[in-house]
């Protein structure tokens, strides 16, 4: 009796333990974001995006964007990113920035900040948060898709509500 106690245990132990070191969404997003940016939520994204006041700006790549991004998003870039890119966009304008969890998208709004612009936020969580609280996303050819490039394996485990795109 004793030994079949301490193998149950022991299973027990094995599907627990591991459970314990992870991590939750908000936890990872907490770790990456250095605050530098003010977060927006997708909700009060929606809601500007449905007022029609605001520029969303997509700071992931074009392999990326191409698979699905916001509807209305204008691709930026991370690593190829050009101030001439935002030469159309008012300094006092609202703006919104994502990536695939905000990390990219918060680089990217600091430089928008020392450029001058006035009121740019980073999206919480990203396009991931966004389609994990039921949004739309757009493919290339503007079609709603389920599909989100997750940029890696590893990363696509904060995808919840989609079809985890990578290579």
């Amino acid at each position: 009796m004793g030994r079949a106690h301490s193998l149950i245990v022991f299973l027990l132990g094995l599907i627990w333990v591991p459970a314990c070191g992870q991590q939750t969404f908000d936890e990872k997003m907490k770790s990456l974001y250095k605050n530098t940016v003010p977060v927006i939520a997708s909700g009060e994204l929606q809601k500007l995006k449905e007022k029609g006041d605001v520029f969303v700006l997509d700071a992931r790549e074009a392999k990326e964007f191409k698979v699905s991004h916001i509807p209305g998003a204008r691709l930026v870039g991370y690593d190829d990113f050009k101030k001439e890119f935002l030469s159309d966009i008012p300094k006092d304008a609202q703006v919104v920035v994502y990536c695939s969890v905000g990390y990219r998208s918060e680089r990217i709004g600091e430089k928008m900040q020392k450029l001058g612009f006035e009121n740019v936020n980073n999206l919480y969580g990203g396009i991931f948060d966004w389609k994990n609280q039921g949004n739309t996303v757009i493919n290339i050819n503007q079609q709603p898709t389920d599909s989100v490039h997750t940029y890696n394996r590893n990363w696509s485990q904060w995808l919840y509500n989609g079809v985890k795109v990578y290579d």
